[in-house]
């Protein structure tokens, strides 16, 4: 793969604090916030996520406040998400000082906001992130979940991924909810198959636990290794798996 590969430690919110769960449920207490971005981006981090997990089935806004400090500590490119149902949400996470924001659950029950959201703010901006779980019903054998993951939807994951990809996002953030903090792996099928139909950059996400799990979903098709659990509770350091990547070959960000 000659695209560069970016890390990206994630911040899931609950209550103003980082939290990291395992498959989206069992949640504990992962540190400050402002903190956590800061120590990232001094550890070589290429980007920071901060995901509001709890905003949208509390049909809530994101944590603005919580945004705006942690705008002002970091020095990578910062996206955010939860929360983020229009036009008018995105752009004040985006006021608040995101350089990008990820939306989910509010584009899967109106697509066409996808449209409007790259037209107002570039395509650049604008990540869709889809949560998928295993169901052999579905033509790919995944099935889209909104609402925090908590809703299933009928959709196959992967038809709803051209889908997205049709509007002109530039990162397309699929998280399965069998490998969600498990550490046992990403779940390859669903990067292999979403990159394998989409010309967006496609996210690792879901179930990093060592050093080979990173580099099977870049050979996946991932291009931003998204993870949270290992790098909040000190399992992998970001400079330690930038070495172990770039001995193995890989050119980053």
């Amino acid at each position: 793969m000659d695209e560069l590969i970016r890390i990206m430690p994630c911040l899931d919110m609950r209550n103003g604090r980082v939290v990291k769960g395992v498959h989206f449920v069992d949640i504990r207490d992962a540190g400050d916030p402002v903190e956590c971005a800061k120590a990232y981006c001094d550890a070589g981090a290429d980007e920071i996520a901060m995901l509001d997990i709890t905003a949208t089935i509390e049909n809530r806004v994101t944590m603005l406040d919580v945004v705006k400090r942690i705008a002002e500590v970091v020095t990578v490119p910062f996206t955010v998400g939860g929360g983020i149902s229009d036009l008018k949400s995105a752009e004040e996470v985006l006021k608040a000082g995101a350089d990008k924001f990820s939306t989910s659950s509010a584009v899967f029950k109106k697509p066409e906001l996808i449209k409007e959201m790259v037209n107002e703010f570039s395509g650049q901006r604008v990540t869709v992130a889809i949560d998928v779980d295993r169901n052999k019903s579905m033509p790919s054998g995944y099935e889209v979940y909104i609402n925090g993951g908590r809703t299933a939807t009928g959709k196959d994951a992967i038809e709803w991924a051209k889908c997205v990809d049709g509007y002109g996002v530039e990162v397309i953030l699929p998280t399965s909810k069998a490998g969600d903090g498990s550490q046992n792996g990403f779940d390859l099928p669903v990067i292999r198959s979403i990159k394998s139909i989409v010309t967006a950059n496609v996210v690792a996400s879901g179930g990093a636990g060592k050093m080979e799990h990173f580099t099977q979903a870049i050979e996946a098709g991932a291009s931003i290794l998204l993870a949270a659990s290992v790098f909040h509770f000190g399992i992998i350091k970001i400079p330690d798996l930038k070495i172990y990547l770039k001995k193995t070959g890989y050119k980053l960000s």
